[in-house]
């Protein structure tokens, strides 16, 4: 289900101009350092001007989010454009930071100029013409970032995690074990659902057992139990693959996802069946959500469709993004696979 339907990106690390329409369902794949990830990372800079912690993450290193720096690019902007909305910002390069240039709706009208956080609440909840901004912002507020990178022993899906942590599923997974037990007893169709997801994907799973720890019951732990046994099982005696995917699982089949989910190499650490049962439920979570993911998976690419495909060229000074072109590849498609393809260098996006 779309939510944004096109982003104009100008200046932005190494994407000098795009101008890319989105689908329901998308997939960008090219070679490394190609600038797959900063095409995440605008969502990435969005979601922190959204939530005033802006000036954090440009941690006075404005001219890493410059292209090629402000020498060069004093400022970048980006634009977002839903079914009848849109909304534009521009940063501009001022001392050790960056603040906002020229914010504004689809109308022209400024939002908020000047300033190093966003004021686009303050817009919406202040001014008479509203109906425009409240329908972006409520848009660009529904998207989440989520990393599942970190399996290791420090990894934040591991550790005990507040009960009451429940209202929604952390970008780094640091409640699952909270928002697992919130679906077990408020969703038990999802939740079984998720588990025979699991299952599938791990054949010595049998079930979670979870609920407050004995000894604080204001902490949980993701807790489970193997087939045949019944000795003790936590999240650090499940493997960095079998965890991540138990991530997504919970992230794309719990009942109310976020209206656009951006992922980055999802696939990471999966055996290819478990990324076959991976792409079946980004598929399905298209149809009720936005879908944005980077990969380099030759076995996940091969479950999508051309449609959803974007290419990631850089030709060493610049990112660019392209549509593979159907009418050129027609005939290669009835004979092979979307990732034989790409190995073949016919959808570009190679070294």
């Amino acid at each position: 289900m779309k939510t944004v339907h096109q982003v104009k990106i100008k200046g932005f690390k190494s994407i000098e101009s795009a101008e890319l329409d989105l689908n329901d369902l998308n997939v960008v794949i090219g070679a490394n350092g190609a600038g797959k990830s900063n095409l995440i990372g605008v969502f990435q800079l969005l979601e922190h001007v959204l939530s005033r912690r802006f000036q954090l993450y440009v941690a006075s290193e404005p001219d890493r989010f410059l292209h090629h720096g402000r020498k060069r690019t004093p400022a970048l902007s980006l634009g977002f454009s839903f079914a009848q909305d849109s909304c534009e910002f521009e940063l501009k390069a001022a001392q050790d930071t960056l603040i906002f240039e020229s914010p504004r709706n689809m109308h022209g009208e400024f939002l908020a100029v000047g300033h190093k956080e966003s004021k686009f609440e303050e817009n919406v909840t202040s001014s008479t013409k509203t109906e425009v901004s409240q329908s972006v912002f409520s848009k660009l507020r529904d998207l989440s970032v989520h990393h599942f990178q970190d399996m290791s022993d420090h990894s934040p899906a591991k550790q005990a995690a507040d009960v009451d942590d429940k209202r929604f599923l952390r970008p780094d997974a640091a409640n699952l074990a909270a928002y697992l037990y919130w679906l077990q007893e408020r969703h038990p169709v999802q939740f079984r659902h998720i588990e025979e997801h699991v299952r599938l994907v791990m054949p010595s799973f049998d079930r979670f057992m979870l609920a407050p720890s004995r000894l604080d019951e204001k902490k949980i732990q993701l807790e489970w139990r193997q087939k045949g046994s019944d000795a003790y099982f936590d999240a650090y005696s499940l493997s960095a693959g079998g965890l991540r995917f138990i991530c997504l699982a919970t992230l794309l089949l719990q009942p109310s996802p976020p209206a656009l989910i951006l992922l980055d190499e999802p696939e990471l650490g999966l055996h290819p069946f478990a990324i076959r049962i991976l792409a079946e439920m980004l598929e399905a979570a298209s149809k009720r959500v936005q879908i944005l993911l980077a990969t380099q998976s030759v076995t996940l690419l091969n479950h999508f469709a051309l449609q959803d495909v974007i290419v990631a060229e850089n030709d060493g000074l610049k990112t660019t993004f392209k549509r593979p072109e159907e009418e050129k590849l027609r005939d290669w498609l009835d004979d092979f696979s979307l990732g034989e393809l790409w190995e073949k260098n016919l959808l570009g996006g190679r070294p």
